[in-house]
């Protein structure tokens, strides 16, 4: 019954994405074992009055074992999920050391430079990506 609610009144949903970035520049993606496969920055959902600074961390933590430190807040991204906006909070900060992964939520984890971006990832993500980072960097 929820999901039939939902479907039909798709109301906007709140998420965070995590722009993780070693010492290099590289930026960490993950491919999750749910929904799409293909390559994406760390992220999901969070909960009501939780910092999306704070949810960053979290999701980060969660997915690869990595701390995520001078964290802040880049942008908010409007973006389509299953017919509803998903207002997705981009948090920007440092990582460092090899992502753990559990296999489960996600299946592989490796880090890749802006200028080599897997090419197994949504059209839209990769010019998105290369945006992030540069503002993050300047």
């Amino acid at each position: 019954m929820r999901r039939q609610v939902w479907r039909l009144w798709k109301p906007p949903v709140h998420g965070v994405r995590v722009i993780a970035l070693d010492e290099a520049g590289r930026v960490l993606l993950v491919r999750h074992s749910y929904g799409s496969d293909k390559w994406m920055p760390p992220g999901g959902g969070f909960k009501a009055h939780e910092d999306p600074v704070e949810a960053a961390r979290r999701e980060l933590r969660e997915e690869t074992g990595c701390a995520l430190a001078g964290a802040r807040l880049l942008a908010i991204s409007a973006e389509d999920l299953h017919g509803s906006t998903n207002n997705v909070r981009i948090v920007v900060g440092r990582t460092g050391g090899e992502p753990r992964i559990d296999g489960r939520e996600i299946v592989e984890a490796a880090f890749f430079a802006p200028d080599a971006l897997p090419a197994y990832m949504p059209p839209w993500l990769g010019e998105k990506l290369r945006g992030w980072v540069a503002e993050a960097e300047g």
